[in-house]
């Protein structure tokens, strides 16, 4: 099978990868890169353990082709905290217990980030809304809507 060279930027650093042209950017990202932050956990875009973001829009990392990276910024839970420094999300989950075995965790936190740059003031209505397609099955969501609104607080200064 050809093989595709890919130029393209992942959390704010130039990357390059081989792939072949059916190879989905998670694994490309997972097995090319080595960042293994993005989970597969069902493989057809249906729980959001994979979510990254591709050109500002939250994306299923399973069910893009990672051929479809040429060019684009791509941010990854890998480059969201600041040095040694957590991102006011990832501090606020861990605050309020609003993860356990971590599997969704990184999606969510991807998907989290992404709305609060878009609507920096979410409700709780509009926080469930944009993860619902974000699936954890140990934590229930109710720790999650009150970690995601923490940080949102936190980023605004409130």
């Amino acid at each position: 099978m050809k093989k595709l060279h890919v130029s393209t930027t992942v959390n704010g650093d130039p990357a390059e990868f081989v792939c072949t042209p059916d190879e989905s950017l998670l694994d490309a990202l997972r097995n090319r890169l080595g960042l293994t932050g993005a989970k597969e956990g069902c493989g057809t875009g249906d729980c959001g353990a994979c979510s990254v973001t591709v050109n500002g829009r939250l994306v299923c990392s399973c069910l893009v082709l990672a051929a479809e990276a040429e060019g684009a910024e791509i941010a990854t839970i890998e480059g969201m905290a600041e040095q040694d420094r957590l991102h006011p999300l990832q501090r606020a989950f861990i605050d309020h217990a609003a993860l356990q075995c971590g599997v969704c965790t990184p999606g969510i936190l991807v998907a989290a980030k992404s709305l609060l740059a878009k609507n920096p003031e979410p409700t709780d209505e509009e926080v469930r809304y944009w993860l619902a397609g974000n699936l954890c099955r140990c934590t229930g969501y109710d720790k999650i809507i009150r970690a995601v609104q923490s940080a949102a607080a936190e980023m605004r200064g409130a």
